[in-house]
Protein backbone atom coordinates (compact mmCIF):
# COMPACT_ATOMS: atom_id res chain seq x y z
CA UNK A 1 0.00 0.00 0.00
CA UNK A 2 2.84 2.38 0.91
CA UNK A 3 4.62 1.85 -2.39
CA UNK A 4 1.39 2.30 -4.34
CA UNK A 5 0.58 5.53 -2.53
CA UNK A 6 4.04 6.99 -3.19
CA UNK A 7 3.64 6.05 -6.86
CA UNK A 8 0.34 7.87 -6.95
CA UNK A 9 1.95 10.91 -5.40
CA UNK A 10 4.52 10.82 -8.16
CA UNK A 11 1.72 11.14 -10.70
CA UNK A 12 0.59 14.39 -9.09
CA UNK A 13 4.14 15.70 -8.97
CA UNK A 14 4.65 15.16 -12.69
CA UNK A 15 1.30 16.75 -13.48
CA UNK A 16 2.11 19.73 -11.26
CA UNK A 17 5.37 20.38 -13.09
CA UNK A 18 3.93 20.03 -16.58
CA UNK A 19 5.19 23.40 -17.83
CA UNK A 20 7.97 23.95 -20.37
CA UNK A 21 9.00 20.29 -20.21
CA UNK A 22 11.61 18.81 -22.53
CA UNK A 23 11.21 15.29 -23.90
CA UNK A 24 14.68 14.31 -25.03
CA UNK A 25 14.57 10.53 -24.62
CA UNK A 26 12.08 7.70 -24.77
CA UNK A 27 12.27 7.41 -20.98
CA UNK A 28 11.26 11.07 -20.72
CA UNK A 29 8.13 10.42 -22.81
CA UNK A 30 7.19 7.22 -21.03
CA UNK A 31 7.75 8.88 -17.64
CA UNK A 32 5.42 11.73 -18.51
CA UNK A 33 2.70 9.50 -19.96
CA UNK A 34 2.95 7.10 -17.02
CA UNK A 35 2.44 10.05 -14.70
CA UNK A 36 -0.62 11.09 -16.64
CA UNK A 37 -2.08 7.59 -16.33
CA UNK A 38 -1.35 7.45 -12.60
CA UNK A 39 -2.96 10.85 -12.10
CA UNK A 40 -6.11 9.63 -13.87
CA UNK A 41 -6.26 6.69 -11.45
CA UNK A 42 -5.73 8.70 -8.28
CA UNK A 43 -8.36 11.24 -9.34
CA UNK A 44 -10.91 8.41 -9.33
CA UNK A 45 -10.09 7.32 -5.77
CA UNK A 46 -8.76 10.47 -4.08
CA UNK A 47 -9.98 13.60 -5.89
CA UNK A 48 -10.30 15.44 -2.58
CA UNK A 49 -6.52 15.36 -1.99
CA UNK A 50 -4.75 18.53 -0.87
CA UNK A 51 -2.41 18.74 -3.84
CA UNK A 52 0.06 21.13 -2.17
CA UNK A 53 0.61 18.82 0.79
CA UNK A 54 0.56 15.77 -1.41
CA UNK A 55 3.42 17.14 -3.49
CA UNK A 56 5.26 18.24 -0.34
CA UNK A 57 5.11 14.70 1.02
CA UNK A 58 6.41 13.37 -2.29
CA UNK A 59 9.29 15.82 -2.34
CA UNK A 60 10.33 14.97 1.23
CA UNK A 61 10.23 11.24 0.51
CA UNK A 62 12.07 11.45 -2.81
CA UNK A 63 14.80 13.63 -1.34
CA UNK A 64 14.98 11.47 1.80
CA UNK A 65 14.23 14.37 4.10
CA UNK A 66 12.78 13.76 7.54
CA UNK A 67 9.04 13.27 7.38
CA UNK A 68 6.90 15.94 9.01
CA UNK A 69 4.38 13.26 9.98
CA UNK A 70 5.09 9.81 11.39
CA UNK A 71 3.02 6.88 10.18
CA UNK A 72 5.41 3.95 9.97
CA UNK A 73 2.64 1.34 9.61
CA UNK A 74 0.78 3.45 7.04
CA UNK A 75 -2.30 3.33 9.26
CA UNK A 76 -3.33 6.92 8.59
CA UNK A 77 -3.64 6.35 4.85
CA UNK A 78 -5.14 2.87 5.12
CA UNK A 79 -7.74 3.83 7.72
CA UNK A 80 -8.77 6.88 5.67
CA UNK A 81 -9.52 4.82 2.58
CA UNK A 82 -11.20 2.09 4.63
CA UNK A 83 -13.49 4.65 6.26
CA UNK A 84 -14.18 6.22 2.88
CA UNK A 85 -15.07 2.84 1.41
CA UNK A 86 -17.32 2.04 4.37
CA UNK A 87 -19.10 5.39 4.01
CA UNK A 88 -19.66 4.72 0.32
CA UNK A 89 -20.99 1.24 1.04
CA UNK A 90 -23.30 2.56 3.76
CA UNK A 91 -24.64 5.22 1.41
CA UNK A 92 -25.25 2.59 -1.28
CA UNK A 93 -26.93 0.31 1.23
CA UNK A 94 -29.18 3.13 2.44
CA UNK A 95 -30.12 3.92 -1.15
CA UNK A 96 -30.86 0.27 -1.88
CA UNK A 97 -32.97 -0.02 1.26
CA UNK A 98 -34.91 3.09 0.30
CA UNK A 99 -35.47 1.70 -3.20
CA UNK A 100 -36.62 -1.64 -1.78
CA UNK A 101 -39.02 0.15 0.56
CA UNK A 102 -40.50 2.05 -2.38
CA UNK A 103 -40.82 -1.19 -4.38
CA UNK A 104 -42.40 -3.00 -1.42
CA UNK A 105 -44.95 -0.23 -1.00
CA UNK A 106 -45.76 -0.26 -4.72
CA UNK A 107 -46.14 -4.04 -4.53
CA UNK A 108 -48.46 -3.77 -1.53
CA UNK A 109 -50.65 -1.23 -3.30
CA UNK A 110 -50.73 -3.32 -6.47
CA UNK A 111 -51.59 -6.45 -4.50
CA UNK A 112 -54.49 -4.77 -2.72
CA UNK A 113 -55.71 -3.35 -6.02
CA UNK A 114 -55.68 -6.82 -7.58
CA UNK A 115 -57.48 -8.41 -4.63
CA UNK A 116 -60.22 -5.78 -4.79
CA UNK A 117 -60.57 -6.33 -8.53
CA UNK A 118 -61.00 -10.10 -8.13
CA UNK A 119 -63.61 -9.66 -5.38
CA UNK A 120 -65.73 -7.47 -7.63
CA UNK A 121 -65.08 -9.57 -10.73
CA UNK A 122 -66.27 -12.75 -8.99
CA UNK A 123 -69.71 -11.16 -8.51
CA UNK A 124 -70.38 -11.24 -12.25
CA UNK A 125 -72.73 -14.09 -13.17
CA UNK A 126 -70.62 -15.25 -16.13
CA UNK A 127 -67.53 -15.72 -13.94
CA UNK A 128 -66.61 -19.12 -12.56
CA UNK A 129 -64.09 -19.55 -9.76
CA UNK A 130 -62.02 -22.66 -9.11
CA UNK A 131 -60.81 -23.93 -5.73
CA UNK A 132 -57.40 -22.31 -6.30
CA UNK A 133 -58.97 -18.88 -6.86
CA UNK A 134 -58.60 -18.88 -10.66
CA UNK A 135 -61.46 -16.99 -12.31
CA UNK A 136 -62.60 -17.60 -15.87
CA UNK A 137 -65.39 -17.05 -18.34
CA UNK A 138 -66.20 -19.03 -21.45
CA UNK A 139 -66.22 -16.87 -24.57
CA UNK A 140 -66.57 -19.74 -27.05
CA UNK A 141 -67.20 -23.41 -26.40
CA UNK A 142 -65.15 -26.05 -28.18
CA UNK A 143 -65.95 -29.68 -28.92
CA UNK A 144 -62.54 -31.29 -29.06
CA UNK A 145 -60.42 -33.04 -26.48
CA UNK A 146 -59.09 -31.40 -23.32
CA UNK A 147 -55.36 -31.32 -22.62
CA UNK A 148 -53.63 -32.82 -19.60
CA UNK A 149 -50.97 -31.17 -17.45
CA UNK A 150 -48.32 -33.09 -19.40
CA UNK A 151 -49.73 -32.03 -22.80
CA UNK A 152 -48.11 -29.65 -25.26
CA UNK A 153 -50.71 -27.22 -26.56
CA UNK A 154 -50.93 -24.69 -29.37
CA UNK A 155 -52.77 -21.48 -28.53
CA UNK A 156 -53.47 -17.91 -29.46
CA UNK A 157 -53.61 -15.48 -26.54
CA UNK A 158 -53.63 -11.85 -25.43
CA UNK A 159 -52.43 -10.87 -21.98
CA UNK A 160 -53.45 -7.64 -20.23
CA UNK A 161 -53.29 -6.20 -16.75
CA UNK A 162 -56.46 -5.22 -14.89
CA UNK A 163 -56.21 -1.71 -16.36
CA UNK A 164 -56.51 -3.15 -19.87
CA UNK A 165 -52.89 -2.58 -20.93
CA UNK A 166 -51.65 -5.32 -23.27
CA UNK A 167 -48.30 -6.75 -22.19
CA UNK A 168 -48.12 -9.68 -24.63
CA UNK A 169 -50.15 -11.00 -27.54
CA UNK A 170 -49.61 -13.81 -30.03
CA UNK A 171 -52.71 -12.47 -31.80
CA UNK A 172 -51.01 -9.14 -32.50
CA UNK A 173 -47.92 -10.97 -33.74
CA UNK A 174 -50.11 -13.36 -35.74
CA UNK A 175 -47.97 -16.19 -34.37
CA UNK A 176 -49.68 -18.94 -32.35
CA UNK A 177 -47.42 -20.41 -29.66
CA UNK A 178 -46.85 -24.00 -28.54
CA UNK A 179 -45.65 -24.98 -25.06
CA UNK A 180 -45.88 -27.77 -22.47
CA UNK A 181 -48.61 -26.97 -19.97
CA UNK A 182 -46.40 -27.94 -17.04
CA UNK A 183 -43.81 -25.31 -18.01
CA UNK A 184 -45.93 -22.16 -17.58
CA UNK A 185 -47.43 -20.21 -14.68
CA UNK A 186 -49.88 -22.21 -12.52
CA UNK A 187 -52.88 -20.19 -13.70
CA UNK A 188 -52.21 -21.26 -17.28
CA UNK A 189 -51.52 -24.87 -16.33
CA UNK A 190 -54.83 -25.14 -14.50
CA UNK A 191 -56.94 -23.00 -16.80
CA UNK A 192 -56.03 -24.45 -20.18
CA UNK A 193 -56.86 -27.96 -18.90
CA UNK A 194 -60.47 -26.78 -18.58
CA UNK A 195 -60.64 -26.01 -22.30
CA UNK A 196 -61.62 -28.18 -25.25
CA UNK A 197 -59.95 -27.73 -28.64
CA UNK A 198 -61.60 -24.82 -30.44
CA UNK A 199 -62.74 -23.07 -27.26
CA UNK A 200 -61.87 -19.57 -26.15
CA UNK A 201 -61.70 -18.56 -22.49
CA UNK A 202 -60.80 -15.44 -20.56
CA UNK A 203 -58.79 -16.14 -17.42
CA UNK A 204 -58.38 -13.81 -14.45
CA UNK A 205 -55.28 -15.13 -12.74
CA UNK A 206 -54.53 -14.14 -9.11
CA UNK A 207 -50.98 -13.05 -8.40
CA UNK A 208 -50.19 -16.25 -6.50
CA UNK A 209 -51.03 -18.25 -9.64
CA UNK A 210 -49.05 -15.86 -11.84
CA UNK A 211 -45.67 -14.28 -11.01
CA UNK A 212 -46.29 -13.31 -7.38
CA UNK A 213 -43.68 -10.80 -6.17
CA UNK A 214 -41.63 -11.17 -9.36
CA UNK A 215 -41.74 -8.67 -12.22
CA UNK A 216 -40.83 -10.44 -15.50
CA UNK A 217 -41.36 -7.27 -17.54
CA UNK A 218 -41.84 -3.57 -16.84
CA UNK A 219 -45.50 -3.98 -17.79
CA UNK A 220 -46.11 -6.65 -15.14
CA UNK A 221 -45.69 -5.19 -11.67
CA UNK A 222 -45.09 -7.34 -8.59
CA UNK A 223 -48.23 -9.07 -7.27
CA UNK A 224 -50.15 -8.41 -10.49
CA UNK A 225 -53.46 -10.00 -11.37
CA UNK A 226 -53.20 -11.02 -15.03
CA UNK A 227 -55.96 -11.36 -17.58
CA UNK A 228 -55.49 -13.73 -20.50
CA UNK A 229 -57.81 -14.33 -23.43
CA UNK A 230 -56.84 -17.79 -24.67
CA UNK A 231 -57.96 -19.80 -27.71
CA UNK A 232 -56.97 -23.47 -27.69
CA UNK A 233 -56.07 -24.32 -31.27
CA UNK A 234 -54.68 -27.82 -30.85
CA UNK A 235 -53.18 -30.42 -28.54
CA UNK A 236 -49.90 -31.38 -30.17
CA UNK A 237 -48.99 -34.25 -27.87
Amino acid sequence: MKKIFITLLLGFAIEGQAQNLQFNTRIDSVSYLAGQNIAQSILKDFPEANVELLLAGLADAMQQRQSQLTDSANQCVMSYFQEKMQATQQAEQAMNEELMAIQDEAGRVNREKGEAFLIENAKRKEIQVTASGLQYEVLKKGRGDKPKESSTVRVHYTGTNIDGQVFDSSVERNEPISFPLNMVIPGWTEGVQLMSIGSKYRFYIPQQLAYGPASPTELILPYSVLIFEVELLDIEK
